[in-house]
């Protein structure tokens, strides 16, 4: 079976790391998934977007991440978000109430909205 070295890092930590199977993940211009093998690319994810990694264990990591880069070599995918969590991590009320104060009139709001839904996708709850 064919793999990849995953690292998905943060400002803060370094949020996963191993071997995975696939990743997907939401770039400015669309959708990416990608296998072992896929052709080296840089992308700009989205603001807020939900990246998948599938390991090499049968496991499969949901997290939300707020911008940064994607970058796929011959060998791996490299994730460096500015602001990432992983599902399991969420608190699940707290991504709620953020959800019903944002105020989607206003550019600002609308971006806290989408935040807060890709947290709540990302903890399986949405």
């Amino acid at each position: 079976m064919a793999t990849m070295q995953v690292e998905l890092v943060a400002v803060e930590r370094r949020i996963w790391s191993g071997e995975g199977k696939f990743v997907s993940a939401r770039t400015t211009v669309g959708e990416i998934g990608v296998l072992p093998g896929h052709q080296p690319t840089l992308a700009q994810l989205e603001e807020a977007g939900l990246v998948r990694i599938d390991g090499v264990d049968g496991s499969t990591t949901l997290v939300a991440v707020h911008g940064g880069f994607l970058h796929i070599t011959h060998d791996g995918v490299t994730i460096l978000a500015e602001q990432a969590e992983i599902g399991t991590e969420i608190d699940v009320e707290r991504a709620r109430a953020a959800l019903q104060r944002a105020d989607t009139s206003d550019p600002e709001g609308a971006a806290a909205a989408a935040r807060a839904h890709v947290r709540l996708k990302a903890a399986g709850v949405e």
